[in-house]
């Protein structure tokens, strides 16, 4: 297996205010963090400029979204110039909240891939099949129909994590199980080797989330092909800590 950073990310989605934020920052910024863990957390975009001035510089910030082009009558938008000027190196990109509830399509979400990437901002990636999907079998067609739009967007796979989220398992309380999670993503990898290059599908870090805890993160964390996390609520307790720390 190669040697791939173990990523935290911490999905705030629309949650919070300065005083709740500022207490889950004061957290982590005290906390002992695995030093070979990456970690960055995904603010709202108004609260993008307080996350990044008041965490500690080893934890990274990410927004939560961001549109394809760099300026313009876009009103409610904001654009990845806009993000770095905030200090901030990292957006989450595909969400299946953004899928399913605002209706982006696959092909403007390449396209943002594509323009964010472009702007020397990181993205987490994020795919992953609905529950009536995965009862009819087609788990792997739908997460291969969305990383092939991914991928034709990406020229530097270092600045990408790929974030598999079965949306069945986003907020539900159900997770799949760390054999569903591995099973995935080692298919997952499997089509990178096959689709994109063997030192892509070796070197790019895929992580999952969907409902992950402190409770259920060592397990997950075992798994070969689990890189990391994309942490929806507990991102916002105390036990995100042990979520960060689930990799000894």
């Amino acid at each position: 297996m190669a040697q791939r950073r173990f990523f935290v990310g911490g999905n705030w989605k629309m949650n919070g205010n300065k005083e709740s934020l500022g207490g889950i920052i004061s957290t982590l910024n005290t906390a002992s963090l695995h030093d070979q863990t990456e970690v960055v957390c995904g603010a709202p975009s108004i609260y993008l400029d307080f996350a990044r001035s008041s965490l500690d510089p080893r934890i990274g910030v990410a927004a939560q979204n961001c549109y394809r082009v760099a300026k313009g009558a876009f009103t409610g938008e904001i654009s990845p110039a806009m993000i770095k000027d905030c200090g901030v190196d990292w957006v989450i990109l595909g969400h299946s909240e953004r899928r399913h509830v605002f209706g982006e399509s696959d092909e403007l979400i390449g396209q943002k891939v594509a323009h964010a990437l472009e702007s020397d901002l990181g993205v987490i990636a994020c795919i992953g099949e609905k529950l009536e999907e995965r009862e009819a079998g087609t788990t792997e067609e739908v997460v291969y129909a969305q990383t092939q739009v991914i991928a034709e967007n990406v020229k530097d796979w270092g600045k990408v994590v790929l974030a598999y989220e079965p949306v069945w398992a986003i907020g539900t309380g159900k997770t799949a199980t760390p054999e569903q999670a591995q099973e995935v993503h080692e298919k997952l990898r499997a089509w990178i080797r096959a689709n994109v290059s063997d030192d892509v599908a070796n070197s790019v870090r895929i992580i999952y989330g969907g409902s992950v805890t402190g409770a259920n993160c060592r397990e997950l964390a075992s798994q070969d092909d689990v890189d990391g996390f994309l942490v929806g609520g507990a991102s916002l307790k105390p036990e995100f800590v042990d979520i960060i720390n689930a990799r000894k």
